[in-house]
């Protein structure tokens, strides 16, 4: 019964997060205070009932986590927001919750490595896999097979640069003009846009030096496959160690 309050108690926040993610790429850290404020009760309570077993895995969860997004954070592959959901969460649930409802017992894969965080970040990772897909698919309707850059196809799409402006994109490529000729080269992490960035983009346009449409790439609100992440572990488990298995077994037959 508790770990089905702790669930109910993170999912307004959780979803917050996602509104806030999409709207303004940022995530208050006052909402993360509150959360781990207002979850004080349900630690405590379960310090003082499962002594110190519980602490020792409460100090493996959130410190591992810590370490493993710290590092993500720090090679640029991570947001500020995602690190803090990740590590909040470890600490209010550093086992996979375990309820029945319904006459199901969830989750309905037992995980192979008790740490509800590592979980729901293996989820959240795998949940993006559909993100580059569906780029692809958007890119193609679009412009069929005759692509400058195929490759690009799976990160980005093509923007006006009239459309450049209040988006939470990046240019996926660096350019400079050099003797009459613009130099693109791609750059890891993007580019951000700003007015100067437009305002030379379109004097280079006007010139006929670079096309109208240039490649950029999407901000992904990474807090949105997180969440979805968190309710795939709750109810289903660990969707990598599940796929493990399943193509372990397919080897062996």
């Amino acid at each position: 019964m508790l770990d089905l309050l702790k669930i109910l108690f993170c999912t307004p926040f959780l979803i917050y997060s996602c509104y806030t993610d999409i709207k303004t790429r940022r995530v208050s850290n006052k909402l993360w205070l509150v959360m781990i404020s207002g979850s004080a009760i349900f630690v405590l309570y379960d310090i003082l009932t499962k002594g110190i077993p519980y602490i020792l895995h409460l100090f493996i969860s959130a410190g591992l986590i810590y370490i493993l997004v710290y590092i993500l954070f720090q090679l640029g592959t991570f947001g500020g927001a995602d690190a803090k959901s990740l590590i909040v969460i470890s600490i209010i649930l550093p086992s996979y919750p375990a309820f029945n409802t319904l006459g199901f017992d969830f989750p309905l894969n037992k995980p192979l490595i008790d740490l509800f965080s590592f979980g729901i970040l293996g989820n959240a990772v795998l949940l993006t896999v559909v993100v580059p897909l569906g780029l692809a698919l958007y890119n193609i309707s679009r412009m069929g097979f005759h692509i400058d850059k195929p490759l690009y196809i799976f990160i980005g799409y093509k923007s006006r640069i009239s459309d450049l402006a209040n988006k939470h994109i990046k240019l996926i490529q660096s350019f400079e003009e050099d003797n009459g000729q613009v130099i693109f080269r791609f750059r890891r992490g993007g580019v951000e846009i700003n007015d100067e960035v437009i305002s030379e983009l379109k004097v280079l346009s006007e010139k006929g030096l670079i096309k109208d449409e240039l490649w950029v790439t999407p901000g992904l609100p990474f807090m949105i496959p997180i969440t979805l992440g968190f309710f795939v572990a709750v109810f289903y488990g660990d969707m990598i160690t599940e796929l493990t298995k399943y193509l372990i077994f397919l080897r062996l037959n």
